[in-house]
Parts: structure tokens; sequence; C-alpha cells
């Protein structure tokens, strides 16, 4: 049974309030054309898990301008205006996370812990309503997993099960969103043949991954 599948199709699979997580830093490592077939596709109310917004017109700064966002958690969106101005008007629930929280969240999700210890952002709004654990004397918020229905990758180089190698800073957040979602997608830029990416040179292992599209370069 291959893994491979059409852009139309996978985008189906995305339906109306999903969680969602996409790799990519300011759109470096989204799965763009997936994106846009989402879009296509229709589907709203999402929760999306992600780094960032992105910049205006790019990758899943497409989700925010359409307004197929409920929620986004993330830890920066400065680069995107249109986040400012639904969360300003209530169209859009925002939570900011510091980037480091962040991906310790996801890969607790990924990994089946309860959560992480961590110093960052006591003292501050972060720390609101969440649970203070003393260890050894010193103070740690207790940040719960995060975990997805589905997560979107970008690999540039996929072979047929779905073992992926990541090319530069395009890597990212996707191998360890790949762990933390209970369905995984990945946009190829390239498709190789089994075999052509080196055992060592594997970052994500195919076990991992559920559905593969060819997205290509952009």
């Amino acid at each position: 049974m291959t893994k491979i599948t059409t852009m139309r199709e996978a985008a189906a699979m995305i339906t109306d309030g999903m969680t969602v997580m996409a790799g990519g830093f300011m759109g470096c490592g989204n799965a763009h054309h997936l994106v846009q077939a989402i879009i296509e596709a229709g589907a709203r109310h999402l929760t999306l898990i992600s780094n960032d917004a992105s910049v205006p017109g790019y990758g899943i700064a497409k989700l925010v301008e359409q307004k197929r966002l409920r929620k986004l958690i993330t830890s920066h969106v400065g680069l995107n205006p249109a986040v400012g101005v639904h969360m300003n008007s209530g169209e859009l629930e925002v939570e900011l996370v510091p980037q480091g929280t962040l991906v310790e969240r996801i890969r607790a999700g990924g990994a089946g812990l309860g959560g992480i210890l961590t110093p960052t952002g006591l003292g501050t709004p972060v720390a609101k309503d969440k649970q203070l654990i003393t260890v050894d004397g010193r103070t740690y918020l207790l940040e719960l997993p995060l975990r997805a229905d589905i997560a979107l990758i970008n690999g540039y180089r996929v072979d047929p099960f779905g073992n992926i190698w990541y090319r530069g800073d395009a890597r990212n957040f996707n191998p360890v969103m790949a762990t933390a979602a209970d369905f995984v997608i990945v946009e190829a830029d390239h498709l190789v043949a089994l075999g052509d990416i080196p055992p060592e040179d594997v970052v994500t292992p195919g076990v991992l991954v559920d559905v593969i599209v060819e997205g290509g370069d952009l």
C-alpha cells in the first residue's frame, strides 16, 4: 500500500475544528502547496500550532488571512499584521508561548510525557493559571504537552516509505512535530527512490509518516 497520495486527497483529511501542527520558521519549512490545498478544500475553525504566523501571503500566513483559524498557539506573531487584526476583533484566540517552551511542550507530547518544568515565564503573564512546582528549592512552571490531530511537515528529500531528509534551516520544528500528532502528512520537495537517502541521513523515519504528497520546489 503506497503512502503517496494527491494534494487534494491529503487536504481533504483536514476537517473543521481540527488541531494542526505546521513546521516552519517565518514560512521556511512550511508545507506551502498543502496549505493552499487546505484553503481550497475549505477547512475552518482550526487550531494551529506553529512557531510563528509567517509573513503576509506566505505559507501558513494564508490560514490567518483567510480566517480559517479559531486559535493560534505560537511564539511570535509580529511579522503578520493579520494576526493582530483578527485577535483584536475577537475572531482569533492567540496563545503566546516562549519559543523554547513551545518546542519542549511539543517534544513532551511526542514522548508521552506529562509536561515539562521551566523557569521561563515566572513572574510574567505566561505564568497565569499555571501550576508552580518547587524542585531543590527552585520554582518552575509546569507546562503541559502539546499534541495535534494532524502535523503538516515539509521535507526536501522523501522516499516512498516516508523517510525524510531536511535541507538547511527548513528542518526547524518539522522533526519534533512529526512525533506529536496522530496523523502526519509530509509534503516532499523531491520524491526519491527507496534507498536514495543514506540511513545515517534520515532525520524523520518513515514509520512516523502516514501520507506523502509531492510539492516540488517553490
